[in-house]
């Protein structure tokens, strides 16, 4: 597990023009309303409330964008973690869940520093539709994804076993990583790909004015 020296909110992007000019690697955390993501962040980030968890799904409706600073240990020092709107059962108008999909589409494709695309999935719903889609198009877009299994703690080891083996069936062979936001089981396996992951991809440079 890395130190985090420094954790703080960036920005909220609603448009693609809003985005904080380029900088080190980014990890974009994307997943159903209510699978974790907010406790999941603050987990990484070992912080309690850095980002806002909340018992109505659907808070979240831009590009919430977080940076770290990790300590010397650690592979890299800086990283920014990219919270994406959630879908699924939202509570937000349709109007406003449409727009939230060029906005993730445009991010993926035009942000060169994403270097691993994170999809949660809620332990006890399973893989749903929407998860194999987006998995399969980021395939096509040629970024690297990590599919993460949430709220582990809640399953037995038989139901673990048998969710890690239909993950496997419907991600090509990719093993998930299963995690607990909670309980903090798990999240030195995904530091690890998220790591990796950034190792591959450079900071990419400002340019000047």
């Amino acid at each position: 597990m890395p130190d985090v020296v420094e954790a703080t909110f960036v920005a909220e992007a609603r448009e693609l023009a809003g985005m904080p000019p380029p900088g080190p690697p980014e990890i974009a955390i994307s997943g159903r309303s209510n699978v974790g993501k907010s406790t999941l962040l603050n987990r990484l980030a070992s912080r309690k409330g850095l980002a806002r968890t909340s018992k109505t799904p659907g808070r979240t409706r831009g590009l919430v964008m977080f940076s770290l600073r990790l300590g010397r240990s650690a592979p890299i020092t800086d990283l920014r973690l990219i919270d994406l709107p959630g879908y699924g059962y939202a509570q937000v108008s349709r109007s406003e869940r449409q727009t939230w999909q060029p906005l993730i589409e445009g991010y993926t494709r035009v942000r060169r520093q994403l270097a691993l695309f994170v999809i949660l999935i809620d332990s006890r719903r399973g893989v749903e539709d929407e998860e194999r889609q987006l998995y399969e198009w980021l395939g096509t877009e040629h970024v690297p994804a990590q599919i993460v299994l949430t709220k582990v703690d809640k399953l037995s080891a038989t139901e673990r076993g048998l969710l890690r083996e239909r993950c496997r069936k419907t991600f090509a062979g990719r093993a998930p990583i299963l995690i607990s936001g909670e309980t903090g089981e798990g999240i030195p396996a995904l530091w690890a790909a998220i790591f990796e992951a950034a190792a591959a991809r450079e900071p990419v440079a400002v340019e000047e004015p």
